[in-house]
């Protein structure tokens, strides 16, 4: 018996990953960005994210909860205390190493090298600090 035909090769079951990422580009919902590891969320995968909080959110409110953001950029001692947790994620991290740019005197523009913070690799890592 011949295996059925799909839209999207490998199957789901085959490989996952793969059948995922093909997914979300042939509906159009979102697309890699320039910058590693981001992707740009499209409008057709901005309605269904707008759908799910706004589901999400009126359950949570339906039981007395209150939504908070933190802070996306944390300082990274905060990191150096979650030792544990920067162990997962620690080779994939984005460190904020410069506050501004500033021009020399050939008119090129330079960063100041020296880290300043890191975007928090997972909800509870600094949220404890507030």
């Amino acid at each position: 018996m011949s295996k059925p035909k799909t839209a999207i090769t490998p199957t789901r079951a085959e490989n996952y990953a793969d059948w995922y990422q093909q997914v979300i580009a042939g509906a159009d919902l979102a697309e890699n960005s320039p910058v590693r590891g981001c992707m740009i969320i499209r409008p057709w995968g901005y309605t269904l994210w707008e759908n799910m909080q706004r589901g999400l959110d009126d359950m949570f409110k339906a039981t007395g909860h209150q939504n908070a953001y933190f802070p996306l950029f944390i300082p990274l001692s905060f990191l150096q205390k979650e030792a544990a947790h920067v162990q997962g994620f620690a080779k994939e991290c984005a460190v904020v190493t410069h506050h501004r740019l500033e021009v020399d005197a050939d008119g090129k523009a330079r960063a100041d090298r020296r880290a300043r913070g890191a975007a928090r690799g997972s909800a509870d890592v600094g949220d404890h600090h507030w």
